[in-house]
């Protein structure tokens, strides 16, 4: 059986779907996403939730809403991440 990873929802959204602070928490799709209010920390878990659902791992790793995750390398603007894969996928490429 497994378990897939489900991102959290926003927290505390109002009842039209809007952030309650003012001014309103940066989207989870926006360049400053990092902005957003810090609902729940979870140090010893070594993640923290943003007010626009956007987990922040201890890393610096992001979890989007939308399960997309982004590293820190790739949330600066104009930076490439340059990833190596490693074990059995590395040897494929090397010899293909």
């Amino acid at each position: 059986m497994t378990n897939p990873i489900m991102p959290p929802s926003p927290a505390r959204l109002t009842e039209d779907g809007q952030c309650p602070h003012q001014p309103p928490c940066p989207g989870p799709l926006e360049p400053d996403r990092l902005a957003a209010r810090l609902v729940a920390r979870y140090p010893d878990q070594g993640w923290s939730l943003l007010c626009n659902g956007v987990v922040l791992l201890d890393d610096g790793d992001q979890l989007l809403p939308n399960g997309r995750i982004v590293s820190p390398v790739a949330a600066r603007p104009g930076a490439a991440v340059v990833r190596e894969n490693s074990g059995v996928n590395s040897e494929r490429a090397k010899a293909g």
